[in-house]
């Protein structure tokens, strides 16, 4: 089936500790998106909350009420303008031992309608600040499908090789990170599986790993250009490019086929 183009803002904000700041910052830009016609507004992981090391130091320090609120405000304003967001966030529950490291997708009419918890994180992550997440998230925007992933996942292929086998369109990674390398695996994990791949990140970490959209042939698209004062990029996705045909029509189905090795049992 035929899909419209989706249309993305990738923000470009920095990330403080003040999560009030934070929640204007992210309602801005999400009524800039808005006016350029965006479905779609996505920010760097932990945009709302700040992320640890660098903004939180001690968990004993995070008002998590006010955190609510704040998400609860986002979620009001998101339903006031129609539009999707991707926020990535620290979340908690009561009878939960450790936060999670997470991405809320919230839809047009104000809801979380599912949540995705970093599986993979780093030593320090594991050892002392979060619990894992179990699970891939996979939701639909105008007939597209799509897929999160946060940060450090970007060093594991199976996490995008699971979404291609989910007949996911793009994964959104929001990252909080500066490493550049980043994007070179973007590009090959989008290369590999067909897929696009939009990456946020933070103002902050602009300086090494600029936000941006990964094409389906491994081409990089739109970028953030570095210190760049844009709250946002928009880019596109779009089945009909021409120069996404071979990706897309026959190296993606292709692909898939060898994958499951019957064509090599079977001698074609």
């Amino acid at each position: 089936m035929k899909k419209s183009p989706l249309k993305i803002a990738i923000a470009n904000i920095e990330t403080k500790k003040d999560v009030v700041s934070n929640s204007k910052k992210i309602c801005a830009v999400m009524t800039e998106a808005k006016n350029h016609g965006a479905h779609i507004v996505q920010f760097s992981e932990a945009a709302l909350s700040g992320y640890i090391k660098s903004q939180i130091s001690d968990w004993a320090d995070v008002n998590w009420r006010l955190l609510k609120k704040q998400l609860d405000l986002i979620c009001t304003h998101a339903k006031n303008l129609q539009i999707y967001i991707i926020l990535g966030s620290n979340h908690f529950e009561k009878n939960e031992k450790r936060p999670k490291n997470s991405v809320y997708i919230i839809s047009p009419e104000g809801v979380i309608v599912t949540r995705y918890d970093k599986r993979y994180c780093s030593h320090t992550e594991i050892s002392s600040w979060y619990s894992a997440g179990h699970k891939p998230c996979v939701f639909e925007v105008g007939g597209w499908k799509l897929g999160c992933a946060i940060c450090i996942e970007i060093q594991f292929p199976s996490v995008f090789s699971e979404y291609e086998a989910l007949d996911v369109d793009c994964v959104f990674l929001s990252t909080y990170s500066n490493d550049p390398m980043h994007w070179i695996q973007s590009q090959g994990h989008a290369a590999c599986n067909n897929i696009w791949i939009s990456v946020a990140t933070p103002k902050q970490c602009s300086d090494g790993l600029q936000g941006g959209l990964v094409k389906p042939n491994g081409k990089s698209g739109a970028r953030v250009a570095p210190e760049s004062s844009e709250s946002h990029i928009m880019v596109t996705l779009d089945q009909a490019d021409p120069e996404l045909d071979i990706s897309l029509n026959k190296a993606r189905p292709w692909r898939r086929l060898a994958r499951s090795k019957n064509i090599y049992d079977n001698e074609i």
